[in-house]
């Protein structure tokens, strides 16, 4: 019995318009729902696999797009969930290979030879460009996934989650040089980062590492030995605490098995003592390693409020000398070593100085990551990011964070300095009672 010619499944070969026009088809059937052509022109059972798998991935997208509308903190704690960025690296791998699998077979059933001479580049062209660009992409981002599960798994703990206390979240943020030679991480800059747990709302809160005295809440470990507060005998400053805890270990027992440590802890202990808040998480970030991330977001903008030294030091009559250059007044496009130099400066400024400088620094960095800035650099900010930051944030609150980072965007920062002459007039024997009132006011919720 003689098969019936059909125009798709069994075409007339000998006639090369109808050959041509069917190749088109086809191409674009494949385009549009890939597995299509299979399913009409050649194996069904694969055709079929390849058009489910489409409308998964369809299906899928379009959920996406609903919960990101109603729901969009389920996109954000997926997004940031190392178990379904695995499941979706794989996802899209698979896709992609399987696009490709379904292409060529395409390619195959077009029968290229019987179509127009003219007609079979741009035949190939039509199929292979989506091909590349689509599988492409998805490969890509299947690579770009694997970098974000890195990054998540390298810098964010697995910890509990922490519900939030008189409607705020409050991290500890500390900022400092690492150093070979240096007890972890010096906190040259202490701040508490508050977020208003329903509307996002930031404000932060900074505290000068030259706080002498501070208290300490019955119940901490440092209570027992400072009961009327942190007073060595020395410079019994309070980013002096971080060493004291390190020294101390056995004062925080489980601090490394919470993903933190003694120092972290003491001086965790100390900001609650000072703002009389309660500190859910902290999040280190060295300022050495802001060089790279800068230099990966492609630099930073900040506008200089003086002129201060790149290189130099003091010689031994106290005046500078071997400046490369300097930053000058006004705004000021810095790659992340003039950065660092510009939040480092010591020359002719003081500490409250180079702790507004700090916090400018790591405001500006934020300003950097637009969508746009991080899709296209994602790759060496993950990098960096991981060398930059460490923190006791576990995964499972990422998504509620980047929630409340979205809807406090526009909303203009809170800032709370802690710093003479205005607010805390003699850091040697400071107001805590008065701090706390400041603090209170700045952190009110409603």
């Amino acid at each position: 019995m003689s098969t019936i010619p059909t125009p798709v499944r069994n075409p007339d070969t000998t006639s090369r318009p109808l050959m041509t026009k069917r190749a088109w088809w086809l191409l674009a059937l494949n385009l549009l729902l890939p597995g299509s052509a299979q399913v009409v022109a050649g194996n069904r059972r694969l055709g079929r696999v390849g058009i489910v798998a489409t409308l998964v991935l369809w299906g899928l997208a379009l959920l996406g797009v609903l919960l990101w509308f109603v729901w969009p903190v389920a996109i954000f704690t997926v997004a940031t969930n190392v178990v379904a960025l695995t499941v979706l690296q794989w996802a899209l791998l698979a896709y992609a290979v399987l696009w490709v699998v379904l292409t060529l077979n395409t390619l195959v059933l077009v029968r290229l030879v019987k179509a127009n001479p003219q007609r079979r580049l741009p035949l190939v062209a039509f199929a292979l460009v989506p091909l590349l660009v689509l599988s492409g992409g998805a490969a890509y981002g299947a690579y770009l996934t694997s970098v974000q599960r890195g990054l998540i798994g390298d810098v964010f703990a697995g910890g509990n989650m922490a519900s939030p206390v008189d409607g705020r979240y409050n991290i500890m943020l500390l900022g400092g040089d690492a150093g070979a030679d240096r007890i972890g991480l010096r906190p040259d800059s202490i701040s508490v980062v508050s977020i208003d747990a329903s509307t996002g709302a930031v404000t932060t809160i900074g505290i000068p590492r030259n706080l002498y005295r501070v208290p300490f809440s019955e119940g901490s470990p440092l209570w027992d030995a400072y009961p009327n507060g942190y007073n060595c005998g020395d410079e019994c400053l309070i980013n002096a605490l971080y060493t004291y805890g390190e020294e101390h270990p056995d004062m925080y027992p489980e601090a490394l098995s919470a993903d933190s440590s003694p120092g972290i802890e003491a001086m965790r202990d100390a900001v609650e003592g000072v703002t009389g808040l309660t500190v859910q998480y902290y999040t280190i970030v060295d300022m050495q390693g802001f060089v790279e991330l800068i230099d990966a977001l492609g630099g930073i903008d900040i506008e200089s409020k003086g002129r201060y030294p790149f290189g130099g030091h003091l010689n031994e009559d106290g005046e500078l000398e071997g400046v490369e250059r300097w930053v000058e007044p006004g705004m000021q496009h810095m790659d992340g070593i003039t950065a660092l130099w510009y939040a480092r400066a010591r020359y002719g400024t003081n500490d409250y100085d180079r702790m507004e400088r700090q916090r400018q620094v790591q405001a500006a960095i934020l300003q950097q990551f637009d969508p746009w800035n991080v899709i296209t650099k994602f790759e060496g900010i993950a990098h960096a990011g991981a060398q930059v930051v460490s923190t006791d944030i576990p995964q499972g609150m990422l998504g509620t964070f980047v929630d409340l980072a979205l809807k406090a965007k526009g909303k203009e920062f809170t800032t709370l300095e802690l710093t003479p002459p205005d607010n805390v007039p003699d850091v040697v024997h400071p107001d805590f009672e008065r701090i706390r009132e400041l603090v209170a006011e700045a952190t009110a919720t409603g």
